[in-house]
């Protein structure tokens, strides 16, 4: 039998040595838990220009709303869907300046809670509607809460962010639309202006106050509470924002303000007599029949024009047509681009849309500022 050597015995040692720290650094990696391990990294963008929020990235993607979906599922005219939600921020601007806030979509109302909200009250629901009164006729208690939609402002601070502010829009009927058996026909109940301005009033101070319950929210947090009116599921414009409060502080909920804004179709009807518009109409009206003139299967051209205080903020248009060639398709667009520059309003920003009856073929963008039309033909 060999005998080891001194040597040897120093070899042994050191791989005694080694294999105690790998196995000492073993126990303790084992004892670090996966929440420890693992950061939730937060990150914002740049804004895209002035009067543009900056918004939230968490873990490399878009921090998406925890209610995500409800608006687009429940409105029933697709106009209402875009201007709710667009408006909203718009309206928030008054209220957290966009170079000292950072947007967030909503991340305190999930999608379970607000459905439950948005359903009719009873013993073994929180819905804000009223409880159904078993009636099938006018006589009904109808829909008035649509939707729901939060939006969530911060501050920085530090490598964090900290909730500072919320703005809740509440969509409220104008027409509830509803069925009296089972795979019926669809009737539609109007509803007054004056009964879905008293209801959402009275539905106000509990939403608040729910609000205040969850977990996140403190009692100082500045809550915006702004109140949309839909339009009927046909009309061709949007509804608009009629009224806003806030609250300041635990339950509390500031004087109403009246939110004057309103949308308009161009051309106007006929039988439209109102005053609002009508320097826009003229112009709509001459750049319609100019562009119609271009090509002879121009099948119309519709404007949505959104005005606030009296005061046009922007102007959509839609031409409806049918082209066989790219050439014609740009042709036309540039010829449009010229027209709009003539006639149609300089102050505000304009969109326009080329398309057929089932594709968009152009699309036409003008900021507020700009001098040109930024044409875009797709192919």
């Amino acid at each position: 039998m060999k005998r080891i050597g001194f040597r040897g015995y120093v070899i042994i040692a050191i791989s005694i040595l080694i294999i105690a720290l790998l196995s000492l650094y073993i126990f303790n990696m084992n004892r670090i838990t996966p929440t420890s391990r693992k950061t939730s990294s937060v990150q914002v963008t740049s804004s895209s220009g002035d009067g543009d929020y900056q918004t939230v990235i968490k873990n490399g993607r878009y921090l998406t709303s925890k209610a995500r979906g409800i608006t687009a599922g429940s409105e029933a005219n697709s106009l209402d869907t875009k201007h709710f939600e667009s408006g909203l921020l718009s309206l928030a601007k008054n209220h957290f300046k966009t170079n000292q806030y950072v947007f967030q979509e909503g991340q305190y109302l999930s999608s379970d809670t607000v459905t439950s909200w948005l359903s009719r009250s009873s013993d073994d629901k929180v819905g804000l509607n009223p409880a159904d009164n078993g009636k099938k006729d006018s006589d009904r208690e109808p829909i008035y809460v649509q939707s729901l939609t939060e939006q969530d402002f911060m501050i920085k601070s530090g490598d964090s962010l900290k909730l500072s502010g919320m703005v809740i829009g509440v969509a409220m009927n104008t027409q509830d639309q509803y069925q009296r058996e089972k795979y019926g026909a669809t009737y539609t109940q109007d509803i007054s202006t004056a009964d879905m301005k008293a209801y959402g009033k009275k539905i106000a101070p509990k939403i608040i106050s729910r609000i205040r319950q969850l977990k996140g929210i403190s009692d100082s947090v500045p809550i915006v509470l702004a109140m949309y009116a839909n339009a009927p599921a046909d009309s061709l414009t949007p509804g608009n924002f009629y009224a806003e409060a806030k609250s300041t502080k635990g339950t509390d909920l500031s004087e109403w303000q009246s939110i004057d804004q309103k949308s308009i179709v161009l051309p106007k009807l006929s039988t439209d007599t109102s005053s609002l518009g009508s320097d826009e109409n003229n112009g709509f009206s001459n750049f319609k029949t100019e562009i119609q003139d271009f090509f002879p299967n121009i099948a119309g051209a519709t404007a949505v024009a959104s005005f606030k205080n009296g005061q046009l903020t922007n102007m959509n248009v839609t031409i409806t047509t049918q082209f066989y060639s790219q050439t014609e398709i740009s042709s036309f667009a540039n010829f449009v681009a010229q027209e709009g520059l003539r006639y149609l309003p300089s102050n505000v920003p304009i969109r326009m849309v080329i398309k057929t009856s089932n594709e968009t073929q152009a699309i036409l963008q003008r900021n507020k500022d700009d001098k040109t039309f930024k044409i875009t033909v797709l192919d």
